[in-house]
């Protein structure tokens, strides 16, 4: 299988031999009960999904990831960007599409502290919703997922960049970034389960590729053994690719995560719907919707080919090193000299307005890959005086994803 035989028109990849399923499994992206969706979700949280709710149900395995902790106490953290929470009553907005497993290695599931973490644990254990990606404990945050899907074992290995100093390394945490670890982790996983799906949170936000970094690790993933990679965290689309046959989605946008914005592509996201059959994985089928304010709806017919249409343009360029990096290379010929002198005044501005905010913003920029490698290769680029060489298609996806304003 290659990205070029996706069926960009449909939007799908399907084994044409295979016409039923073992199983179907839905995978959806960040979700947290903030903002303009709150008062929606508790007064009908069913709502919040639109048309997607009976694709959700229906899935006999549905993940999501919960960004954000559920819990009525805890203490905003100081940390480098904002900070999200829920209430326990909130649980209510994942019971109502029939969430089975929610993965928990993110930069915000800590926003409230270690108590506020662990209430978290205490109402999915409540309401029997599983997860990982997090823990107590090292043993805990880097303990996969085991499930059985009417008969089919599936391991679900769940990690992050580990931003703001999260990753579990004597206590409580998330599985941090350690390639070597994981990779460890799904060889492991070989002879327990039939399918091993990887889930990751990272990348750099809002972008349409992701870093040359984050490409190379989903590709590890696939080379050690997982059957599906799943990013998020960008807040919107990106690509999809196959590597060595093994799909590779990199990000999924945002989910039920609402921002104040009118920028078209962090209004859009879509889930994976992927079939099983004979403990195999026999299609992939991402299903695009759109963001407003009263929740999710999917897309109409017309909507649907032009998200595919764009979709494609940025999946292209991950089949091949070279055009990968280009693609980097244009997002940071478009970011450009002004946007780092605009992050640094950022920055400096907050360390004399607020020193404790300032300085977990200047941390998490030296700590977290996202941000080591966008200073890093922008300023080896400056030395190198290639800044400004980029190829044009490259530079005008980073314009449109980032500027692009909403037209449904």
């Amino acid at each position: 299988m290659t990205l070029r035989q996706f069926n960009w028109e449909n939007g799908n990849w399907q084994n044409p031999e295979e016409k039923t399923a073992d199983a179907v499994i839905c995978i959806a992206g960040d979700w947290a009960p903030i903002r303009s969706f709150k008062p929606v979700m508790e007064r009908e949280p069913e709502s919040i999904y639109g048309d997607l709710l009976p694709l959700i149900q229906s899935s006999d395995l549905s993940i999501v990831n919960l960004e954000a902790p559920l819990s009525d106490r805890g203490i905003p953290a100081c940390k480098s960007g904002a900070v999200f929470k829920g209430e326990k009553k909130d649980i209510n907005g994942l019971l109502a599409a029939h969430f089975d497993a929610v993965t928990l290695a993110n930069n915000h599931i800590f926003d409230y502290g270690v108590q506020a973490f662990q209430d978290t644990l205490d109402i999915l254990d409540t309401n029997s919703i599983k997860y990982t990606g997090a823990g107590m404990s090292p043993e805990k945050a880097h303990t996969p997922l085991l499930v059985d899907v009417r008969g089919i074992k599936i391991g679900i290995i769940n990690f992050s960049e580990g931003e703001d100093l999260t990753s579990a390394e004597n206590g409580p945490g998330v599985m941090g970034w350690d390639i070597d670890m994981v990779i460890r982790k799904i060889r492991s996983l070989k002879d327990q389960v039939s399918l091993i799906i990887v889930i990751c949170h990272c990348g750099i936000e809002y972008i349409p590729f992701p870093p040359p970094y984050v490409a190379e690790a989903f590709q590890k993933m696939a080379e050690a053994g997982a059957d599906l990679v799943i990013g998020h965290h960008p807040h919107v689309p990106q690509g999809i690719s196959f590597h060595r046959n093994i799909p590779i989605c990199h990000s999924l946008g945002n989910f039920v995560f609402f921002q104040e914005t009118d920028l078209k592509f962090r209004k859009l996201g879509y889930m994976v719907m992927v079939k099983i059959k004979n403990n195999a994985l026999i299609s992939l089928e991402p299903v695009p919707y759109k963001i407003h304010n009263r929740g999710l709806s999917m897309l109409t017919d017309q909507e649907r080919r032009d998200f595919f249409k764009k979709l494609k343009a940025v999946s292209l360029p991950l089949d091949n090193p070279d055009l990968l990096e280009e693609s980097w290379n244009g997002f940071l010929h478009y970011w450009g000299m002004q946007g780092f002198i605009n992050e640094m005044k950022m920055i400096m501005d907050k360390l004399e307005d607020n020193p404790a905010k300032g300085a977990a913003m200047f941390r998490n920029r030296l700590t977290t890959l996202q941000h080591y490698h966008h200073w890093k290769d922008f300023m080896t680029r400056i030395i190198d005086n290639k800044l400004e060489s980029s190829p044009k298609w490259a530079q005008q996806l980073a314009h449109e994803w980032l500027t692009a304003r909403v037209d449904f």
